[in-house]
């Protein structure tokens, strides 16, 4: 661990505060094994929550279970501060829970757009959107700011959504951690949450609080309290009735299946090395694999601009919006 934070003093003492760190090469120790387009599936790996919203028998119920599925998805992390693979253009990963289905790909690289979908035919449930992410180093901490929205349909209803930020604190000194910060909303059918990720102060307050009410018609109904990576509260403000809207202990996230017939371009397939070698811990093997799948793209870039030709994405248009089907068998 000390030999870590030291290789990781020694890149920060070569940048500067405010500094994109989209083009840094980051050391991999600090890599998950998987792709920023796998990291997007982390909320459907919940996907019974959703399932539970498409039930619901009133307009004010779906959209709190709506909230509970938002909310209730945030926990689902790795242990200590790691950041996904960086996808390449034209990269892809595809999933499926039973009937409903999952795909994402790379649309840019410079910036980075991640566009997905999610379709659940049966439930009747639609989820698509594009992750922007832009990363700064702040000193101490890099925060991530995730740009880009999610548009959510359930039985006919259509809900956007927007992400909280997330910083890794503790670079330099003091414990590391990553944390979700910052304003979000959830909005739709008349309903709206508006709420805040709280990060924790220098000398007081506490990690992973979250507090915002629930509006109706621009009048608020509920106050929305608790941790995300714990429990979290709903008070119905015109009776005081305060009642748990979930606890994590209660929910159990489940993987999609990946298909076998991986393409060249797929996540699983194209990082396969860099992921092996990331899972035995052999971060020289790790650091070789993952310059292997990087400079091989560049070579694709330089031959497709000496071509005069422009990246088209296979799955999605460049705003991001699905082309159209894929097949997973």
């Amino acid at each position: 661990m000390s030999d870590n934070r030291s290789i990781l003093v020694n890149l920060v003492s070569q940048l500067k505060v405010g500094m994109d760190l989209s083009k840094v090469t980051l050391p991999t120790f600090i890599l998950e094994p998987k792709s920023m387009l796998e990291r997007i599936a982390n909320p459907f790996q919940l996907h019974q929550l959703l399932e539970e919203a498409a039930r619901e028998p009133t307009a004010e119920a779906r959209f709190l279970a709506l909230v509970k599925w938002y909310l209730a998805s945030w926990h689902i992390a790795p242990k200590g501060v790691k950041k996904p693979l960086n996808p390449v253009l034209g990269e892809y990963f595809r999933c499926r829970w039973g009937g409903a289905s999952y795909l994402a790909e790379q649309i840019s690289h410079h910036p980075p757009k991640s566009a997905y979908t999610y379709i659940d035919e049966e439930n009747d449930i639609r989820v698509s959107g594009v992750v922007c992410p832009q990363s700064r180093f702040l000193g101490n901490s890099s925060a991530a700011i995730m740009k880009g929205e999610s548009r959510i349909e359930i039985r006919g209803e259509v809900y956007t959504a927007t992400q909280p930020n997330v910083y890794a604190r503790g670079i330099l000194f003091g414990k590391m951690r990553v944390e979700l910060g910052d304003g979000v909303s959830l909005a739709g059918n008349g309903y709206e949450l508006v709420l805040e990720f709280k990060t924790k102060g220098f000398i007081s307050g506490e990690y992973d609080v979250v507090v915002g009410v629930v509006k109706f018609g621009g009048k608020e109904i509920y106050k929305v309290s608790g941790k995300w990576s714990d429990r979290v509260s709903v008070t119905r403000l015109a009776t005081g009735e305060t009642s748990e809207l979930f606890r994590v202990a209660g929910v159990t996230p489940e993987e999609g299946r990946v298909p076998e017939d991986q393409g060249a371009m797929e996540s699983r397939r194209l990082w396969g090395s860099t992921i092996e070698a990331l899972v035995r811990d052999d971060q020289e093997a790790a650091t070789r694999e993952k310059s292997r799948v990087e400079e091989r793209q560049r070579e694709v870039a330089k031959r497709r601009s000496e071509r005069g030709e422009v990246f088209v994405p296979h799955f999605f248009d460049l705003e991001g919006v699905a082309r159209g089907g894929v097949s997973y068998d």
